[in-house]
């Protein structure tokens, strides 16, 4: 559903599954200069919303993913993972506990699947699960990190947090951090060690759980068959890559780039998904565009330099 905030002076709605929201109210780069100084807000309320109650709620949530939910503390936001059984992500997810029920975030379009797995997980577990897109928006403030909004109340919301800052802004910042989206900078393939979630959104001395012994495996051993890398464009051609384009060494797919965005500092940048063996200090290129990798997530562990 469209954001009420694209009737703001300026805003400019963005594109593809982030169309429902603004990509920029008219500076992109003051907005990220906003941001960097601690002030305005970003509207994510593109995103799917999903509530878990019941007693069972923080126990069964630790045993099916990735986090430790186990005496988590309230208003604290969290995020996990579900993985296959090979240890493949196949659904993120970050929210808050408030005592009574854990309503957590998911990329646009993600909740109906993950709302689905959970329903047919539940057994004898005293929870239920819904989608609650409809009731709450994600919104983004730098003091305060993500933070869920009673829909009606959005403007509202918008008027107390001000300046609004486009989600272009918010996604350079985001980008030049490392941290990747889920279906944009990710795969089906994708373990967690690969893009840097161990320790964010996942607890490396928690009890057994979908997917664990391939992350354990990796984790213990090295050498994930992958790492997160920040690319940093050539800057003479005004564009920027497709997400899913394919990255190459000497005419050779060598991984694929995901999300890119410019950054006031340092220009043009995306993240991608690189093959390991794949040399540091060579040139790699993406739709005709030359790259030089900044490694970072440490490719022998799969822990994030950045964090």
């Amino acid at each position: 559903m469209s954001s009420p905030l694209l009737s703001l002076p300026g805003a400019v709605a963005g594109s593809g599954i982030d169309a429902p929201v603004a990509a920029h109210y008219g500076s992109l780069y003051g907005e990220q200069k906003t941001l960097e100084a601690g002030d305005g807000f970003v509207d994510l309320s593109h995103h799917d919303v999903l509530r878990i109650s019941g007693p069972d709620r923080l126990q069964w949530l630790h045993d099916l993913t990735t986090q430790f939910f186990l005496d988590l503390p309230q208003k604290t936001w969290t995020e996990g993972l579900i993985l296959s059984p090979q240890g493949h992500v196949e659904h993120a997810f970050g929210g808050v506990d408030d005592g009574e029920s854990f309503t957590a975030a998911t990329e646009p379009g993600a909740a109906a699947a993950l709302v689905e797995f959970l329903d047919r997980m539940r057994f004898l577990s005293r929870v239920e699960v819904s989608e609650v897109t409809d009731e709450l928006a994600l919104a983004w403030r730098p003091a305060a990190g993500h933070e869920l909004v009673p829909r009606e109340k959005l403007t509202a919301y918008a008027e107390a947090a001000g300046p609004a800052c486009g989600l272009w802004a918010y996604e350079a910042l985001r980008i030049a951090r490392g941290e990747p989206r889920l279906g944009l900078d990710t795969d089906e393939r994708t373990i967690p060690n690969e893009v840097g979630w161990l320790g964010s959104a996942v607890h490396l001395d928690k009890g057994c759980y979908r997917g664990q012994e391939t992350v354990a495996r990796v984790h213990n051993l090295g050498r994930p068959p992958r790492r997160l890398t920040l690319l940093h464009l050539d800057g003479s051609e005004n564009r920027l890559p497709q997400v899913g384009a394919e990255l190459l060494h000497a005419e050779k797919a060598v991984g694929f780039v995901g999300t890119s965005a410019r950054h006031h500092e340092l220009g043009p940048i995306a993240l991608a998904l690189v093959k390991r063996n794949v040399p540091l200090d060579v040139q790699l290129s993406v739709d005709g565009l030359p790259a030089a990798q900044e490694v970072i997530v440490d490719p022998e562990v799969g822990l994030h330099f950045r964090r």
